[in-house]
């Protein structure tokens, strides 16, 4: 990759969720909820989930390999690979080094990067590394490469609905078709116990319904505070929601989402109440002197912001919610799940258009960031991350399973995690060809992976892979 170092960003991306879901409107009948609970509470359509034959490693695998070989990337030209996840399969051993079995194939070991874990803000922070990378002088001119995977799973009870699974990998490089726009960051990081995973023998995380969507709110108030005096000091005018094409959230259900934007459009409201209609003025000024805590807890704000931000929600931020209201919450994918929707449903039209990101992890971490958007060159233009992503026909060739099967499913995994000497089942139908799956933990904890496809015997071992029997 000859050239300067400009517009660094997202060259290029693909995604892989499992092919196993179930229907949130069945989960409110098998577990005795309200009808609509789910569906309307949560808005949420569906959820996928990992059997016993998918971690985050097969994921991260068939993920990685699937975007090196559609866009003809040799593995040779990877300088940096970073994973972002919360899903713990090893205290100690990063899911990267998982991923270096298919670069050392091609005698490609000099791969800077490991793991960046907190909540769901681990993916972000893996983006992060990448793309600074590749705008320092630590830069050797190769691609970066970044993997955000989780299987998000709950007890049973009212949160486990909340739940998703899926892997992206992003392109990283000079040039970009989705470039950062590095100057207009705002950060938001602080301690608190929203949502966080101190039982190590469990892969359940402890929950504070309520405390997490004030966090969420608090730090989107906070990051957008400064995400706007950057752009303020940088542009010399007012920043608000209408100098943003579109925006994208974090997913941990769609409900938030819609809260979020509503919270967005408060904000405006606040900071200069000219930039809104009249209309939705005389609706928000009964909450204009409530504090802060107050707002976070007033539902009468809430419906009523959401009630005057509606239309434009539908226009700037609806396009970005496809997957995550099939797939559910991804954790570290699910913000980069949200913008991949909106890049299926929009891409025609996002050239030179500018689209505004949030990521919140609990715990709590958090950043507002944006992109730029161009139409890029083939192979790293818009329409063909479309097609190389196929959104449409991976979300129309998925298995719904029975709700009784999939809580048998996830009793299985429960048994399972942190087990060893098992092997998974050999039925292997139901994943997508070029799917990488568990094959067994050996008594030492060391998992053996193997790949799906007719002509492909590629067997991923513990400590070194044997291609096509090689």
């Amino acid at each position: 990759m000859d050239g300067e170092k400009k517009s660094a960003g997202i060259l290029a991306m693909d995604i892989y969720f499992p092919s196993t879901c179930v229907q949130q409107e069945e989960l409110e009948v098998y577990y005795g909820v309200s009808r609509g609970k789910y569906t309307i509470g949560l808005g949420q359509d569906c959820m996928a989930f990992c059997t016993e034959l998918e971690d985050v490693v097969s994921m991260s695998l068939t993920v990685v390999k699937s975007l090196l070989e559609k866009y003809q990337i040799d593995p040779r030209q990877i300088g940096r690979l970073e994973v972002g996840t919360e899903t713990i399969i090893d205290k100690s051993k990063s899911i990267k080094t998982w991923l270096m079995q298919i670069f050392e194939e091609y005698g490609n070991s000099d791969i800077e990067g490991v793991d960046s874990t907190n909540a769901c803000y681990g993916g972000t922070a893996a983006l992060f590394n990448c793309v600074n990378w590749v705008e320092s002088n630590s830069w050797d001119g190769r691609y970066g490469l970044v993997v955000c995977t989780d299987s998000a799973v709950y007890a049973e009870g009212p949160a486990r609905p909340t739940g998703g699974a899926a892997a992206i990998a992003m392109l990283i490089g000079p040039n970009a078709p989705i470039s950062f726009e590095s100057k207009f960051r705002g950060t938001h990081m602080s301690h608190a116990y929203d949502f966080y995973k101190p039982n190590l023998a469990s892969e359940y995380p402890v929950v504070d319904g309520k405390l997490s969507q004030i966090c969420y709110l608090m730090a989107l108030d906070s990051c957008y505070k400064h995400f706007c005096n950057k752009n303020e000091n940088f542009e010399g005018k007012q920043f608000s929601i209408f100098d943003a094409d579109y925006f994208v959230f974090h997913s941990p259900y769609n409900k938030l989402v819609q809260k979020s934007f509503a919270r967005l459009y408060f904000n405006d409201f606040l900071r200069n109440s000219s930039c809104i209609e009249e209309a939705a003025r005389e609706k928000l000024e009964p909450f204009l002197n409530l504090s802060g805590d107050e707002s976070y807890q007033s539902r009468e704000l809430e419906k009523a912001s959401q009630q005057v931000a509606k239309h434009l929600y539908d226009a700037k931020v609806q396009p970005s919610t496809l997957i995550p209201k099939q797939v559910g919450n991804m954790y570290t994918a699910s913000l980069y799940a949200s913008f991949a929707s909106l890049l299926h449903n929009k891409h025609s039209t996002l050239g030179g258009q500018r689209v505004v990101m949030f990521s919140y992890g609990s715990g709590l971490s958090s950043t507002m960031f944006s992109f730029k958007i161009q139409d890029g060159q083939h192979p790293f233009s818009l329409s063909n991350i479309v097609n190389v992503m196929n959104i449409s026909q991976k979300l129309e060739l998925r298995h719904v399973f029975p709700t009784e099967k999939f809580a048998e499913t996830m009793k299985l995994m429960e048994r399972r995690y942190g087990a060893k000497d098992f092997v998974t089942s050999k039925d292997t139908s139901l994943l997508y060809p070029g799917t990488f799956y568990l094959t067994q933990v050996d008594s030492l904890y060391r998992r053996y992976y193997a790949k799906k496809g007719a002509d492909d015997t590629t067997v991923i071992h513990a400590n070194r892979s044997f291609v096509n029997g090689h």
